[in-house]
């Protein structure tokens, strides 16, 4: 339509919805019964907001984007790219270097570099960001704050989260990251101790603890884990 391209999808629904991701582009969805005139005039009502994100997405980092697992490509870690390189071993392992991560796998199969290497970035999340919490507990331990636990795991929409009993979860993505984002995110999450959600009390808390906190808050949106859309739900139907 026009300028924009969209993939319609009709399916058994109320609401014509716009999701935008910035891998499978725009996709609408529609009641079965919504004309096509209808759908492509309320896709045109919204031509600015769908103009707007798919610019966004375009400057954008994807961090796991589509890798090959092959020698020579280039992948980060702490904020610094390193050079892929893959022998053959009898024996597993994946060495870092100065300027390469060094992998060996029995076979030069995509899948078992993959494997090897994810296991890899998961592991030195586990060491670097307990580390830094324990470095951030210390600096900060007359704020008193009391994690129950920290879990690392990959999340697909976030850096990290808190609940109410005081489990900390980070995103294992974090560690391809320079260690400034890594420390935001965890004084992020540890003002969530004392303050539950977003409101003035938090970011005063935040500021005092990160003062910079949103340059660098700024900064990390550049980069996101997964394709998770963007949505606009609009006309309905009764």
């Amino acid at each position: 339509m026009g300028e924009i391209d969209y993939k319609l999808v009709f399916s058994r629904r109320r609401t014509i919805t716009i999701y935008i991701s910035p891998v499978k582009g725009v996709i609408v969805r529609a009641p079965h019964r919504a004309s096509i005139r209808t759908i492509e005039q309320f896709v045109q009502k919204k031509s600015g907001w769908i103009k707007k994100h798919i610019d966004n997405y375009s400057n954008l980092t994807r961090l796991n984007q589509d890798k090959k697992y092959t020698d020579g490509e280039y992948f980060l870690f702490m904020g610094k790219e390193y050079i892929l390189k893959i022998n053959i071993s009898p024996q597993s392992y994946v060495i870092q270097h100065d300027n390469t991560i060094e992998v060996g796998v029995s076979k030069k199969e995509n899948d078992k570099v993959k494997v090897f290497l994810d296991r890899w970035y998961n592991q030195k999340a586990r060491e670097v960001f307990s580390e830094k919490m324990e470095e951030i507990l210390k600096k900060y331990r007359d704020y008193h704050f009391s994690p129950s636990k920290l879990v690392v795991k990959s999340l697909k929409s976030r850096w990290g989260s808190c609940t109410s009993k005081g489990n900390i979860t980070l995103s294992s993505e974090l560690i391809k990251l320079d260690a400034s984002y890594i420390e935001y995110v965890i004084i992020h999450e540890l003002c969530h101790l004392k303050c539950h959600n977003h409101g003035k009390e938090f970011y005063r808390l935040l500021a005092e603890l990160f003062p910079e906190y949103k340059s660098v808050r700024k900064n990390l949106r550049q980069f996101i884990v997964s394709c998770t859309p963007v949505l606009l739900q609009g006309f309905r139907y009764s």
